[in-house]
């Protein structure tokens, strides 16, 4: 038997603003709230096959590039319709050195965090 990601977990300084952010990225809802850090994903609860992202509070500062990211990819629009979204729910574009020829696009969320929306659509 193998293991399967359940969580990730993402140290942050406003767990509440960033779960808002990814939940309107992610269509994903609150699930819970345990002092300040909350729990978001997908409509069905935890446990499903997608994970659930768990928004911990941190003071600590983002300390350069994060040595893992999420990458995302449009469900129903294709990715410059994507990305005009992202970038209205308030993603940025981010630099971490990329030479403008990748298929995806390097994002950050309002605290920083990296990730990418890539190309193709999912459904």
């Amino acid at each position: 038997m193998a293991c399967r990601i359940s969580e990730l977990v993402l140290d942050c300084r406003d767990p509440e603003g960033l779960a808002a952010f990814w939940c309107e990225v992610l269509g994903f809802v609150v699930l819970d709230r345990d002092g300040e850090d909350v729990e978001i994903g997908p409509r069905e609860g935890f446990g499903g096959l997608q994970p659930t992202l768990l928004l911990s509070r941190s003071d600590d500062a983002k300390a350069g590039k994060l040595p893992l990211h999420i990458d995302v990819n449009a469900t129903d629009r294709d990715q410059e319709e994507e990305l005009e979204r992202l970038l209205a729910a308030g993603a940025r574009h981010a630099d971490v050195g990329q030479t403008g020829e990748e298929s995806w696009v390097v994002l950050a969320d309002p605290e920083g965090n990296e990730f990418c929306l890539l190309r193709a659509r999912l459904k």
